[in-house]
């Protein structure tokens, strides 16, 4: 039996709450600070807790968990841009479930100069999980706890992929007002932050969670090299794809998908194999080159990912690089990638509380 607030809880056995025990030790009040304790909890399934009653101890707010997930956000209640973009990449990621053994390699290239032992032992919070491929990743490569956090509905399908690993948890929140303490070794977030309204203030969020001599990575979509999006498909995206239905735009992407997939499958691949120097004269040689690895159904994810963001920002290096000024952070590397995108790695000097403030 246990007493919590005010609430006998007479139901909860012991073996079920050490996981979520665990997260509570991770979370704090996203409007005062407090820490989160577990009011009551309804329903089980193992050692999960399904639904639940999180209150903060301090200024008694509450927070539910629905099917396994801690909400700090209400949809109805947020911003319309950030609850468009939530609305439209979380029907994405609630219908783009796949994965594939070629996402290793490819979330290692967005992190460089990160490799995978780096993730032993550290308590990682990733910002924007999506379906949660990422934050199973860093699971199975020894984190000793990873919270994956998100917006939108793709927290049920980032669940249901990380529920059986004791070591991730999975947080619908906001980035800019995280649930979250101080305790981070590294936070990393991966084509997330230029879908928000302010990438740099939702970077820097993430940065406050992060302990002193911690580490975090980013990887956005460069301004360099990417004019023809910005001047031929941002206008369509902004005034027309992300504006209808989700499954129409399923549909209607996929005749795009079609024309990606078979020039990569049919030039891009075989001219890079045959003679990378000629090649290398190819239009967005790099991007689509490596987009060639993927099957069908990841081209079509990739092509409705470009579709269907209401918000998305092309950063420069210069504009980059002031981000990680802005944190005051110390051994910074930012490297190219693909000819089309920023990775950047660096570690936190300052012991500042909130960087947010």
């Amino acid at each position: 039996m246990q007493i919590c607030g005010n609430r006998l809880d007479l139901h909860r056995p012991r073996s079920i709450i050490l996981m979520k025990e665990k997260l509570l030790d991770l979370l704090a009040c996203p409007t005062c600070g407090g820490d989160i304790l577990l009011a009551y909890a309804s329903k089980y399934d193992g050692k999960e807790i399904i639904d639940a009653v999180l209150t903060c101890k301090k200024c008694t707010r509450e927070y539910k968990v629905v099917r396994g997930v801690p909400r700090f956000a209400d949809l109805g209640k947020i911003e319309e841009d950030k609850a468009a973009t939530a609305e439209n990449f979380g029907w994405q990621w609630t219908n783009f479930t796949q994965e594939d053994p070629k996402y290793n390699d490819q979330f290692l290239g967005w992190l460089q100069p990160v490799k995978q032992d780096f993730f032993k032992d550290k308590i990682i919070l990733e910002g924007g999980c999506g379906k949660g491929r990422h934050t199973k990743l860093a699971a199975e490569w020894g984190a000793k706890e990873v919270i994956g956090i998100d917006l939108g509905d793709g927290v049920e399908s980032a669940f249901a992929l990380t529920r059986n690993l004791p070591n991730a948890h999975i947080v619908q929140c906001d980035i800019f007002k995280l649930p979250l303490k101080k305790v981070f070794d590294y936070a990393f977030s991966v084509g997330v932050l230029h879908h928000t309204p302010d990438p740099k203030k939702a970077f820097v969020s993430l940065a406050s969670k992060v302990k002193k001599e911690g580490h975090i990575s980013a990887w956005i979509y460069g301004a360099e090299n990417n004019e023809w999006i910005t001047n031929y498909i941002d206008p369509v995206r902004t005034g027309f794809t992300s504006q209808i239905s989700q499954p129409i735009l399923y549909q209607l992407s996929k005749l795009p998908t079609l024309g990606v997939f078979l020039t990569t499958k049919l030039v891009y691949r075989p001219l890079n194999a045959a003679s990378k120097p000629i090649a290398n004269k190819l239009f967005y040689n790099e991007y689509l080159n490596h987009l060639g690895n993927f099957g069908w159904r990841e081209q079509h994810n990739i092509v409705f990912d470009h579709l269907v963001a209401p918000t998305a920002f092309y950063i420069s290096k210069d504009d980059f690089a002031g981000w990680w000024e802005e944190i005051n952070a110390k051994d910074v590397s930012i490297i190219w990638h693909n000819e089309n995108s920023w990775c950047g790695f660096g570690s936190l000097a300052t012991d500042s509380t909130d960087m947010t403030d």
